[in-house]
C-alpha cells in the first residue's frame, strides 16, 4: 500500500469519532506526519468548534516540525470564514509544505478554493487519495450538498415469515410488539445517535407511542419527524412532549394547534402529490443531513416507491406471525453486509440506482 493511502486510511478512522456530532459540518479526519512519524491527529469537533485540521495542529507538541511535515485530510480544507476561520489559512500560517487531500469539498463556499489558496501560497497539494473511501465516509454531507436532500436510511424489523407486525389484536394499550432482541434494539439506539433525523408515520405513533430517542445509547437524540396528515396523533403521545426537536408533516388543509411549543414545528405539504419528495425538500430546508425512516410499512413503501433511499437496514427476528402487515418490497438492492445478533439476522443493503 502506498504511504499516502496508509495515512488517509488513518484519517478516515479518526473521522468516525465525529459521527452524529458534527452536523451541519462534515466529518473530517486529519493526520500530520514528519520524518515518517505521526506527530498530530484530529477530527471535527461539534459544530461551531474546531475543525479537524485545527485539532490536529494543536495536538503537535513540537511545532517546529510543521515546517517539514505533510498534513493529510479526508476533505478539502475550508477557505471561508464561518463560525471558525479557514483551515487553509491555518495550514499556510504554520508553513506546512505538503497537503494530501482525499476528496474535494463540493460546497459552493469551498469547491476547489481551499486547494487554490494553498497552491497559490506555494504548498504542494495532492488530491484524490482513496477518494472513493473518503466520499463514503462523508456520504451524509455529500448527499446533502450534491442531491439537496438528506442521506436516507430505511430501517425495519420483520418476522422470519416476512411480516412487520402480527394481525391486529384488540387492545387499549399503546406499545410496540418486539420482533428483535435487546442487542438489536440497543444497536438501533446507537444508530439514532449517528443520524440527524428519524421519521415515522401516523399509524406507528398511534399504535406504538414511540419515544424516538436514543435512551439506550449515550449520544444525541435525532430530530423526530412525524407524518401526521390530520394531526390525529393523541396529544398524550411521547412525540408531543416537547422534549426533543420534532417536526410534524401535515396536510395543507389541516389547521395547526394554537399552543406554543419550544421544540415542535409544523410543515404543510400536499399529500396528493409526490409526498416523499415534498418531505425531503422540507427536511433539506431544515438542514437535516441524514434520516432514518423507521416505519411503518406504508411510510417505508412510500420512500421506496419514490426511490428516495440510500441504504436499508433490515432485521429478521426469530418469530413467526403467520398473518399480519407484510414487509416492504425493496427493489434494486445490493447486499453490503450480513451479520448475526444472537438469533436475529441483520442485512444492510445499498440502493443500486
Amino acid at each position: 500500500m502506498k504511504i499516502h493511502e496508509i495515512y488517509i486510511k488513518r484519517c478516515i478512522e479518526l473521522a468516525k469519532n465525529g459521527l452524529g456530532n458534527t452536523y451541519p459540518n462534515p466529518m473530517v479526519g486529519c493526520v500530520i506526519v514528519a520524518d515518517g512519524k505521526i506527530i498530530g491527529e484530529g477530527y471535527t469537533s461539534p459544530a461551531g468548534q474546531n475543525h479537524a485540521e485545527v485539532n490536529a495542529i494543536q495536538s503537535v507538541k513540537d511545532r517546529s516540525l510543521l515546517k517539514k511535515a505533510t498534513i493529510y485530510v479526508t476533505l478539502e480544507p475550508c477557505s471561508h470564514y464561518g463560525k471558525t476561520p479557514p483551515c487553509a489559512d491555518l495550514i499556510i500560517k504554520n508553513n506546512i509544505p505538503n497537503v494530501v487531500i482525499g476528496t474535494l469539498d463540493p460546497h459552493d463556499k469551498v469547491c476547489g478554493r481551499g486547494v487554490q489558496k494553498l497552491m497559490e501560497a506555494g504548498h504542494h497539494v495532492t488530491i484524490g487519495v482513496l477518494e472513493g473511501e473518503c466520499k463514503a465516509s462523508n456520504k451524509r454531507f455529500l448527499t446533502f450538498i450534491e442531491k439537496k436532500r438528506p442521506y436516507i436510511i430505511l430501517k425495519w424489523a420483520q418476522s422470519d415469515d416476512g411480516f412487520l407486525s402480527p394481525k391486529p389484536i384488540t387492545s387499549q394499550e399503546r406499545k410496540p410488539i418486539w420482533i428483535t432482541n435487546a442487542f438489536s434494539r440497543q444497536l438501533v439506539h446507537k444508530w439514532r445517535t449517528e443520524e440527524h433525523g428519524i421519521l415515522v408515520g401516523t399509524n406507528t405513533v398511534v399504535k406504538d407511542n414511540p419515544k424516538l430517542n436514543s435512551r439506550d445509547w449515550q449520544g444525541n437524540s435525532p430530530t423526530r419527524i412525524v407524518i401526521d396528515r390530520n394531526l390525529r396523533t393523541p396529544k398524550e403521545s411521547h412525540v408531543w412532549d416537547d422534549t426533543e426537536e420534532t417536526i410534524f408533516i401535515t396536510d395543507k388543509k389541516t389547521a395547526l394547534p394554537e399552543a406554543n411549543f419550544n421544540k415542535i414545528t409544523f410543515e404543510s405539504v400536499d399529500f396528493e402529490d409526490r409526498l416523499a419528495e415534498q418531505i425531503v425538500e422540507k427536511l433539506y430546508q431544515h438542514n437535516i443531513q441524514s434520516l432514518i425512516v423507521e416505519g411503518g410499512g406504508q411510510t417505508l413503501q412510500t420512500f421506496i416507491d419514490a426511490n428516495l433511499w440510500d441504504e436499508a437496514r433490515v432485521f429478521t427476528g426469530n418469530v413467526l406471525f403467520d398473518k399480519g402487515t407484510p414487509s416492504p418490497k425493496l427493489p434494486n438492492k445490493e447486499l453490503l453486509e450480513k451479520k448475526q445478533l444472537g438469533e436475529d439476522v441483520l442485512k444492510i443493503y445499498s440502493n443500486k440506482l
